[in-house]
């Protein structure tokens, strides 16, 4: 009883279930507007976020918004298009975000990871699934891409860890192992982090993870053991800069958060030409 009081004293908890989402009706029309105008547009794109969440694990969870997954040219005309049709657009954060809004509700455009590591290419959108979602017939970013986008939700305030072991436990661990540790790149010891979740979470399905990964990835940690790099950087700010704020602003180490973002392609409004 003391838990569900907790439970019960907690706002903005996005909880998890099987029960089906019951949209407002002003908020499906306006995804189904959305989705609809990406479709007519034929601007690559694929749907992700709760939505896709749910085709791949059946997990239903409440959500404000409809994620949509492209690259930041792409962004830029769609918000050029968008806006032309009466929606009211806005670029919160020209490395990663942009918002349709109308009335109270809204449509995320996402061109990457917020600190910039990860950011979307062609092949996201080249490998995602078919989708029909609110009745509009879509895709679905696949469930490596969906992964990966969840490797540095891990806030103090937000942290998609279950996410990813929903994922794994959902699919059984068939999973292109190898593209979601190319996704990874330098950074696999999140995808190292998150197996060991994994396992915590679901030690009777330990299986699920594949031995080569295990080999790969342990291995790896081995490596580095026997010759650990002094010019290695910190990577704090990376996992939360509000966190490791102290380590950059007080204690003088690199601030590679900066460095990512900088390197990352803008968003910015175009029309189609």
């Amino acid at each position: 009883m003391a838990n569900r009081a907790s439970k019960a004293q907690t706002t903005e908890v996005a909880y998890t279930s099987s029960i089906p989402n019951s949209f407002p009706p002003d908020q499906q029309a306006l995804f189904r507007e959305v989705l609809t105008s990406f479709e007519e547009s034929g601007l690559p794109y694929a749907v992700a976020g709760a939505f896709a969440l749910q085709k791949h694990t059946g997990i239903f969870r409440s959500t404000k918004d409809l994620d949509i997954f492209l690259s930041a040219e792409s962004a830029g005309i769609a918000l050029g298009e968008l806006k032309q049709k009466g929606f009211q657009c806005e670029i919160c954060d020209p490395v990663w975000l942009a918002k349709v809004h109308r009335d109270d509700y809204f449509v995320d455009l996402i061109t990457g990871m917020s600190n910039g590591v990860i950011t979307l290419d062609e092949t996201w959108i080249e490998r995602a699934q078919p989708a029909n979602i609110l009745g509009v017939r879509t895709q679905i970013v696949a469930a490596e891409e969906l992964l990966a986008s969840k490797l540095f939700v891990t806030r103090r305030e937000r942290f998609d860890g279950a996410d990813i072991s929903h994922i794994i436990y959902a699919l059984k661990g068939n999973l292109d192992w190898e593209r979601i540790l190319k996704l990874a790149g330098d950074h696999w010891e999140l995808v190292l982090w998150n197996l060991l979740l994994f396992r915590y979470v679901y030690p009777a399905h330990i299986d699920f993870i594949p031995r080569t990964v295990w080999s790969d990835l342990l291995g790896r940690v081995t490596e580095q053991d026997r010759a650990p790099s002094e010019r290695g950087k910190f990577r704090g700010s990376l996992v939360d800069d509000a966190m490791f704020a102290i380590d950059v602003e007080e204690w003088g180490l690199e601030n590679v958060l900066s460095d990512y973002q900088k390197r990352t392609a803008r968003i910015r409004e175009k029309t189609k030409s």
